[in-house]
């Protein structure tokens, strides 16, 4: 590698510390992290090379007085006051440019959705169509709007160099232009519970005149697919199987299979048959009949789904028999 920084040493497309950069933010951020790097590289190895130095040199057996030291030196106060002071305006001036960036969208940009949730990214388009992966385009700027349904997560596109909280009862935002088509990793950087590092998603970059296409397509599932099949993949966008197994183990809530006609107990004590209109309410009121043995933590999903969704989901329900 000669006399190449360590940070440029790449490891595929990427580097050692971070995934190539495909967004417009990347080259702002990866500056700041380079001169961070390279400063506390340089300063590591002269502090270490001077106490070996000073070790060395004043090295003295025992009976060996030792000398005086000097008190004071003002050209050393003023090397070690001033230099420090420009690395700070440096870092400084790096940091703000980028934040400002980051911080300022631009007014054309394509607005999506996003609420988090254990352990699930949602992502609305404007058309209303919901996703568990982030389709944008290529070269156009995208502005996430965030929010959560429960507890704080955070947003996090290593590729993009971008990271925001997604924080219950308020919204926050942040923005980016994809300049690389392709598949991008997305995290929850915030420690959301037992499951925070199962909530992956992927951004998708359609390349100039596909992402049209493909959001043409995925909004018309329900009219392509047969009820039930478009039941399954609404209970897997939507994060139902991250709290309900399919086979049969228990989890944070009732596992779904043989759920169809089952029958049990309320935490109250009344009784249940599982059929329609008992699915349609723990949809929509999940709060009001809690089944014996489990807590109330599923969130609402009045106005969030629509009427022909609720009963594919229900469809592909009876379908799970024991």
């Amino acid at each position: 590698m000669g006399k190449m920084p360590i940070s440029l040493i790449r490891f595929g497309e990427g580097s050692f510390w971070m995934p190539a950069p495909a967004s417009t933010a990347a080259p702002a951020v990866d500056r700041v992290f380079d001169f961070i790097l390279y400063v506390s590289i340089f300063f590591f190895l002269l502090i270490v090379a001077l106490m070996l130095f000073f070790i060395i040199r004043y090295h003295r057996g025992r009976g060996v007085e030792a000398e005086k030291t000097a008190t004071h030196h003002t050209g050393l106060e003023l090397m070690w006051t001033v230099i420090p002071l420009i690395l700070v305006f440096i870092i400084f001036y790096l940091g703000f440019t980028g934040y400002m960036n980051l911080a300022t969208p631009p007014a054309n940009t394509y607005e999506v959705n996003v609420v988090g949730q254990k352990w699930k990214w949602l992502f609305t388009y404007p058309n209303g169509h919901v996703d568990d992966n982030l389709h944008v385009p290529l070269d156009v700027p995208v502005r996430l709007v965030l929010t959560s349904e429960d507890v704080i997560h955070s947003f996090f596109v290593p590729a993009f160099r971008v990271k925001k909280d997604a924080v219950p009862g308020r919204y926050t935002n942040l923005w980016f232009e994809a300049t690389e088509p392709g598949e991008y990793d997305v995290f929850c950087a915030e420690y959301c519970g037992t499951s925070h590092s199962d909530m992956i998603a992927r951004v998708i970059v359609h390349p100039p005149g596909e992402f049209e296409k493909w959001l043409q397509d995925a909004s018309n599932f329900l009219e392509r697919m047969a009820p039930a099949d478009a039941g399954a993949k609404l209970m897997t966008t939507r994060g139902c199987k991250q709290c309900h197994s399919i086979d049969g183990k228990s989890n944070i809530g009732p596992t779904f299979l043989g759920i169809y006609g089952r029958e049990g107990v309320f935490k109250d004590g009344r009784r249940y048959t599982v059929e329609e209109n008992y699915i349609r309410r723990a949809i929509l009121d999940p709060q009001s009949e809690i089944v014996a043995g489990y807590e109330p933590v599923m969130p609402t999903y009045k106005g969030r789904l629509k009427d022909q969704e609720i009963t594919a989901m229900i469809e592909y329900l009876k379908t799970l028999k024991e």
